[in-house]
């Protein structure tokens, strides 16, 4: 179209290759004008996911793998780094330290590599014949043995001398030693080198292994930043003169590190059931009483709880959850990590999820503060560098315990002095932590995890919502995107309700997808507790959704789902559950006066356990007692009410 033409007179109508456009102005500025109006006077969107501004997926991953690089890893044989770890969790084949080739069925979306801080990076030195260590008459000795074919018994006496304190101090890797430093580096630049924002999340983290005593401790220290940031620190240990045994000493240098570089970390902690009643303490930690600045510390840097891996799950107990038929499950109850001190009870309160989010509501309104107010993630533990956590697929926790036609019948904790013993077919397969991100980057998961809206599974990769609210009607239980429904009603897990309209009690949108290569859905429950007005704890657990048209007995519980598993040939069929579930529950107990907290427990239907496919696989016959099948399962982080002062 020529400037003549466009600066002539007032057209009714222009034909154009062939199409008839509208009138135009009677000149180039009204022309120009008129098509600014109409971009800001935007229509009604047809396609419904514009201007969507919340996750719209779940990223699956594990914020808890050993490499070579720790400690008990490397003596227990790991060989492979954290550089073969990352190649593993993004989908490549990998040879494991027992020379199997390996693969997941499908690639992670994130990794954090998590080795231990006390010692990193000594085993691959020792391996290697490092001059500074072979140079040391007691270092040469165990290079010698591995060289010569004894490196089980050389690792024996290493991780002995290592618990024990007798470890040589000129061999220790401590912090500001240039070994130390080397290794940290190192595993900075393997998470540097394998993330690829958008696509997978290489994390940087390494966990601050507390075991006095062999209770367990342990917290894994995430970092939200690149290296640039984390290759100004290096990581806390417990052993002194370099670091402590104290987690409020670990939260302290978790603030310093933020200080220092502007940047963000957060703790994990996990397998409260090995700590022997220390993990989630009401009175006093450390000989001195709980108070407001423990309660607020611990809240502020503990966002996110480990509750399943490879040694164990601990959602709940039996003991503390007689009226909870699923609470029974992958349960480590024996004594602590090194089966030094066997299990009493009475530690069993301190020891697990529910409880300590029970006794956070009076921990609130003692101190102002809920230390316990903490989401959920599964993670594996894993010390041989591979996150390969499906049943069918399960390379064990350590380099002994990967496939073989052995370790059904091996002994993972075996203390003859207290009687504690733990076999390696209780280890169990489990698990991952579910993240809902709006991208695959650092920055996005972490502020996710930050925020808790987070969940951890046993192994499946199910799709679970769950959001509270007071608004939540049936017919929001029809809509196919419940995620716009849940964040434009309410607040999705790991949220805090807001103050209770008048004759109001909570809502939940609760929504779930099987795996799409997994089993089918049994159940999706509701977990509540609280705080009610004699100041005694209650629990209560309700079944939302479920497949089939099941009933409720006279007991109030609904009848099992039914059993389609095989176990001689480890198969099953999807011939009973459902592939998804959706509902919408009111709480009918209900007192806004009672401070209490909700998450969604997802149970699918029975299915082979990793043990079935051992003994399918090597033609052996499994020790009497072993578990052969199980319900995986899914926990939601909580949604919390508080009611008003």
């Amino acid at each position: 179209m020529t400037k003549a033409l466009l600066q002539g007179t007032a057209l009714t109508s222009l034909v154009i290759f062939g199409l008839v456009l509208p009138a135009l102005a009677q000149d180039a500025g009204t022309l120009g004008k008129d098509a600014a109006d109409r971009a800001h006077q935007r229509p009604p969107a047809y396609s419904p996911y514009v201007g969507r501004d919340f996750p719209t997926r779940p990223f699956f991953g594990d914020t808890h793998l050993h490499t070579s690089f720790s400690m008990d890893a490397g003596a227990f044989g790991a060989r492979l780094g954290p550089m073969d770890a990352y190649r593993f969790a993004k989908g490549e084949e990998v040879v494991s330290s027992t020379g199997q080739p390996v693969k997941l069925s499908r690639p992670l979306d994130f990794l954090v590599v998590a080795d231990h801080s006390d010692n990193m990076g000594f085993f691959p030195d020792l391996f290697a014949g490092k001059p500074d260590l072979v140079a040391d008459p007691t270092g040469r000795k165990w290079y010698d043995m591995i060289q010569s074919g004894e490196g089980g018994e050389a690792a024996m006496q290493i991780i002995v001398a290592f618990s024990h304190g007798t470890f040589p101090k000129d061999l220790m890797y401590f912090p500001g030693t240039r070994p130390y430093h080397s290794a940290w580096q190192e595993t900075i630049a393997a998470a540097e080198h394998h993330n690829d924002p958008g696509q997978f999340t290489a994390f940087i983290g390494f966990e601050w292994t507390w075991n006095t005593g062999g209770n367990n401790l342990h917290r894994n220290v995430i970092f939200r930043d690149n290296g640039d940031k984390a290759s100004q620190v290096e990581p806390f240990t417990v052993y002194p003169p370099y670091g402590s045994d104290n987690p409020v000493d670990l939260w302290k240098w978790m603030e310093a590190y933020e200080q220092k570089t502007g940047g963000n970390v957060l703790a994990i902690a996990h397998n409260g059931n090995l700590s022997n009643g220390l993990m989630f303490p009401t009175v006093e930690a450390f000989g001195k009483k709980l108070d407001s600045g423990y309660v607020e510390t611990r809240a502020r840097w503990e966002r996110l709880y480990e509750a399943t891996q490879t040694k164990g799950t601990g959602e709940a107990h039996p003991f503390l959850s007689p009226n909870d038929e699923f609470a029974n499950f992958e349960i480590w109850d024996k004594g602590n990590l090194d089966g030094s001190v066997a299990k009493t009870k009475d530690m069993l309160e301190f020891e697990y999820v529910r409880s300590a989010y029970k006794n956070g509501l009076k921990l609130e309104k003692e101190l102002g503060t809920n230390p316990y107010k903490f989401g959920l993630v599964g993670s594996s533990d894993a010390h041989n560098s591979l996150t390969a956590l499906e049943e069918d697929n399960f390379f064990g926790k350590t380099v002994p315990q990967e496939p073989s036609p052995h370790r059904m019948t091996a002994a993972f904790i075996d203390n003859p002095k207290t009687g504690v013993k733990v076999m390696d077919w209780e280890v169990s397969a489990s698990g991952y932590a579910a993240v809902w991100a709006k991208e695959n980057t650092r920055e996005s998961l972490w502020d996710a995890m930050q925020r808790k809206e987070t969940y951890a599974t046993t192994g499946p990769r199910m799709i679970v919502r769950f959001f509270g609210g007071w608004n939540f009607g049936p017919g929001d239980a029809e809509n196919r995107m419940p995620a716009g429904i849940g964040y434009a009603k309410g607040v999705p897990m790991g949220g805090d309700l807001g103050e209770a309209p008048e004759g109001k009690a909570p809502t939940f949108l609760v929504a779930a997808l099987k795996d799409p290569i997994g089993a089918n859905l049994d159940r999706y429950q509701i977990v509540k507790g609280w705080l009610d007005n004699d100041g005694k704890l209650q629990e209560k657990v309700y079944d939302v959704a479920w497949s089939g048209d099941r009933k409720s007995g006279a007991d109030g519980k609904l009848p099992p789902v039914g059993d389609s598993v095989d176990v001689a040939n480890a198969t099953w069929t999807n011939t009973i559950g459902a592939p998804e579930l959706i509902a919408v529950w009111q709480d009918p107990d209900f007192d806004l006066s009672q401070s209490a907290f909700y998450y969604g427990r997802v149970i699918e239907i029975p299915t082979p356990r990793w043990t079935a496919y051992d003994a399918k696989r090597f033609g052996v016959k499994a020790l009497s007692g072993t578990t052969m099948t199980l319900q995986e399962r899914a926990y939601t982080s909580p949604i919390w009410y508080t009611p008003k002062p």
